[in-house]
């Protein structure tokens, strides 16, 4: 009998059972500008006309470590989510529109109903956006990768007009700090969360721990990262002025919000008192982990930092009130001390 590309792990049938799957996700995502659909070596798109200089921005990510929790929970339904808000999230603090989102999906050997779980949150992570799932790659990689194990990367592309790029040249002391809170872990940080909750704590997937407040672990741990297209979108409606932005990911609050400077004359200063840590970060402190440990690995709360003038600081708060937004902090000299300070 002839041997075929199956008899090697790759299933071409189910890969193309997956397209079939996926085509209607990602034209419920569609733009005006898109030029086609999935299906093509490439994807099409107009840059939008509203912009007199327009300048294209592009952001690529993964997931890491939080599909280890996804596998062990058999939970794929919102790490896409994950997935398109580590790319958008970083577009959007240079003052672009995410305009479309491309995905990777390899595997060593393709589930068409758990590639179509992850894609059903991709799809669902672009229309939070605003954004249009163009295209993708499925690879199917039995000698690369064990089993139905899968990684994710991703691909975004936005547009903003030149004179509107961000972070402003004009950052000063006393420019006003405000915070929209993440709805837990986002996807930064799971290597040290696995080690202590899993082995340090010994808690299972299923376990309830009384300061989760009757969710399970691996509910805290698999909650999506908040998108905050909408609240960027809102600003950028009400001529918001706001001067720089900074997503909370790798490095925490400690790295992060910083990189909005262009030198180091300013500082971050941060009051800890004005928003709230989430339960599952709590649960990791609790095992030891040191307060300064907590602030450089994860959130900590922060999913989002934005620079406003102080006049515009109250109207930016009422603003993004369906993100909960607050003041945590303001802009300092720094004197040659951290560019992160906590009080």
């Amino acid at each position: 009998m002839a041997i075929t590309y199956k008899d090697a792990g790759v299933d071409i049938d189910a890969g193309n059972a997956l397209v079939d799957r996926i085509k209607p996700l990602a034209k419920a995502t569609m733009r005006a500008e898109v030029l086609g659909g999935i299906g093509g070596f490439a994807a099409l798109c107009r840059i939008p006309t509203t912009y007199k200089e327009p300048i294209l921005v592009s952001g690529t990510d993964g997931v890491g470590t939080k599909l280890k929790t996804a596998f062990a929970a058999a939970k794929h339904d919102t790490i896409g989510i994950d997935l398109v808000a580590m790319c958008v999230n970083d577009v959007l603090v240079t003052g672009a529109e995410p305009l479309f989102f491309l995905d990777y999906f390899a595997t060593g050997a393709l589930s068409v109903e758990t590639a179509a779980a992850v894609i059903a949150g991709i799809a669902e992570g672009c229309k939070q956006s605003g954004c249009a799932l163009v295209g993708g790659e499925t690879a199917e990689l039995p000698g690369l990768y064990h089993g139905s194990d899968y990684d994710l990367a991703g691909f975004c592309v936005g547009v903003v007009e030149k004179s509107e790029i961000r972070p402003r040249t004009d950052l000063a002391a006393g420019d006003i700090v405000i915070g929209l809170p993440s709805a837990g872990l986002h996807s930064n940080g799971h290597s040290l969360a696995r080690k202590v909750v899993f082995e340090t704590l010994g808690l299972a997937l299923d376990a309830r721990p009384e300061i989760l407040g009757g969710a399970t672990v691996a509910e805290e741990m698999l909650r999506p990262t908040i998108i905050y297209a909408p609240a960027f979108a809102r600003m950028r409606e009400a001529k918001i002025p706001w001067k720089g932005a900074a997503h909370i990911t790798g490095g925490g609050l400690v790295e992060n919000p910083p990189r909005i400077f262009s030198d180091d004359s300013l500082a971050i200063e941060l009051d800890r008192r004005t928003w709230d840590v989430p339960p599952i970060m709590k649960l990791i402190a609790s095992a030891g982990v040191a307060e300064h440990e907590m602030h450089r690995t994860f959130n900590f709360g922060l999913g989002m930092t934005i620079v406003v003038p102080p006049a515009d600081a109250d109207r930016t708060v009422a603003l993004l009130a369906p993100e909960q937004a607050r003041v945590v902090g303001r802009l300092v000299p720094r004197g040659g001390g951290e560019a992160s300070r906590f009080s």
